[in-house]
């Protein structure tokens, strides 16, 4: 006996409107951040540029993908394209890895023969970006960041307001001391910060594309855990993983003991999933024992 849940289609207009409202806010800032960096010399505030542009590319393809995972399954695509999030947080976390090796090479270089830098236009425009950063991650903290994609698009933005409060603090020790090389460690700041968030993105989507139960799930726990159901004797071939960020599944091959009642053992096993363990996309065979079947699995232990 089998059973599988229907997925409700993800709601997410909200999200849209909210992504949108940030990405307006960081073109709009980007082309303005751009001129000044050239102007003032600075590399700091054309990697926060670069990183800005990182960020537009992010929030772009967050709202794409979200697009396509709404749409319902068809054809070959039996659960949609629900990971079309995943495969858009990978693509941003691979874009910040880059990005912050291009920036280091640079940030190395200028310190090694520091360029002229005018200290007080990095210091107005990092400030005036610190308030532009803060706008968009309120934005965008709204958003409903148990999604992955959201996510990696929350961590864009969180890290370039950090680059720019690095790029502030440099702006303002060039204005007091002039120090010129200020400039580049706050690059190499900036570098450090997508690294960071980078890695964070490819491991977390690494795990749902290679199928690895979600983070905070003991397969190992939820099995025992079904097998302590009254009137189940055995699970096996039990496996959970992601269909995307915010949707775990689970499948397993239950038997129950004889004389039992297979129809209210799936049951009970479904509502301990979904109470226990917000699993709610189950495929549960559940059959009888009998002494022909090769006994392995998660037994339930003896009281």
């Amino acid at each position: 006996m089998s059973d599988a849940h229907q997925h409700d289609r993800p709601v997410a207009g909200g999200d849209h409107r909210l992504l949108g409202g940030a990405l307006a806010l960081i073109l709009a800032f980007m082309v303005g951040e751009v001129t000044v960096g050239l102007v003032a010399g600075s590399l700091a505030l054309l990697s926060d540029a670069a990183h800005m542009l990182t960020d537009a590319a992010a929030l772009i393809l967050a709202l794409v993908a979200m697009r396509l995972a709404a749409r319902p399954p068809h054809g070959g695509y039996t659960y949609g394209l629900r990971r079309a999030e995943i495969l858009s947080a990978q693509a941003n976390g691979l874009a910040l890895l880059i990005l912050s090796v291009v920036l280091a090479v640079e940030a190395v270089r200028h310190l090694i023969a520091p360029p002229r830098v005018a200290g007080g236009l990095v210091l107005v425009t990092a400030l005036v970006g610190v308030l532009v950063n803060l706008g968009a991650t309120v934005l965008i903290g709204r958003a409903n960041r148990n999604n992955l994609n959201i996510r990696g698009a929350f961590a864009h933005i969180v890290t370039d307001l950090y680059a720019f409060l690095a790029t502030a603090a440099a702006g303002l020790v060039i204005v007091l001391t002039g120090y010129r090389r200020a400039d580049a460690i706050a690059t190499l700041v900036v570098a450090a910060l997508m690294v960071r968030a980078g890695v964070g993105l490819l491991r977390a989507s690494g795990r749902i594309l290679l199928e690895a139960a979600p983070a905070g799930i003991d397969p190992e726990q939820v099995g025992a855990a079904l097998a302590g159901v009254p009137g189940v004797k055995e699970v096996h071939d039990l496996h959970v993983w992601q269909i995307g960020s915010d949707s775990t599944a689970l499948s397993a091959h239950v038997l129950v003991n004889r004389g039992g009642d297979c129809h209210d053992t799936r049951r009970a096993l479904e509502r301990l999933l979904r109470d226990a363990y917000g699993i709610e996309h189950t495929t549960l065979q559940v059959d009888h024992a009998d002494g022909g079947v090769l006994q392995i699995g998660l037994r339930r232990p003896p009281h």
